[in-house]
């Protein structure tokens, strides 16, 4: 069986992987969730970009495990993708959850589908910080009242140099061994740089009739789609 590293994404801690931890274990595997620094639990430590990639090579380190899979949901993708290509012969595989991927000398912002300027001016606004959304940004994503208010009750501002730092990638995303999880009510198709991986034969699309926060919405199908991306 496999041992599972789950990286939230924005604005989320260890806690949002609660019900997909419980599922996995269920069915034999490992399931270590973890926070990235200034986040939830970890919130005032100090991060940027490469701490976070630095938080989940650690984590693979601590845990002293031969083979790891690295899962990363929305924003996580960028340190996970990252961190994947530090990590040579103990990554297993890695599953992309409806995330950005790290592009080389890019990061978070400068991606933004609005343009880096116009996300770097909502940092500005809130000294330096992403605000989570409230109930209305999360609306149509698939979640019930419970869930939402799971979310919004649990989400954290998400510190600005973690977006605002370069991606540095030491190897080619396309000679990783790939899954990539695409939610159906947060866009029918992969963003560029995704469909771009997706050319590449170790990689593979999965598709999800759901929002962009499966964790809360469908954690028993991602569950599911994570243990048969292990099983071949």
């Amino acid at each position: 069986m496999a041992e599972f590293i789950l990286v939230p994404g924005a604005w989320l801690g260890a806690w949002a992987w609660d019900d997909v931890a419980r599922e996995l274990r269920a069915a034999g595997h490992g399931a270590h969730p973890l926070t990235l620094s200034g986040l939830a639990d970890k919130q005032g430590v100090p991060a940027g970009q490469a701490t976070h990639v630095r938080d989940i090579v650690q984590e693979a380190d601590r845990l002293g495990l031969p083979e790891v899979v690295l899962v990363g949901h929305s924003y996580a993708g960028i340190p996970v993708g990252q961190a994947a290509a530090l990590l040579g012969d103990r990554l297993a595989h890695v599953v992309f959850v409806d995330s950005n991927v790290p592009v080389d000398g890019e990061s978070f912002a400068s991606c933004w589908w609005q343009g880096q300027a116009a996300f770097e001016a909502v940092l500005a606004e809130n000294d330096g910080w992403w605000p989570p959304p409230g109930a209305a940004g999360v609306d149509g994503q698939g979640l019930g009242s419970e869930q939402m208010a799971r979310f919004t009750g649990g989400a954290t501002p998400h510190p600005g140099e973690t977006l605002t730092g370069p991606a540095e990638l030491t190897r080619p995303l396309g000679d990783l061994s790939a899954t990539y999880v695409k939610c159906l009510l947060d866009g029918d198709e992969p963003m560029d740089d995704v469909a771009e991986a997706l050319k590449s034969e170790s990689w593979r699309l999965v598709e999800m009739d759901t929002g962009h926060w499966p964790m809360f919405s469908q954690p028993r199908e991602l569950a599911r789609i994570l243990h048969a991306s292990v099983r071949g």
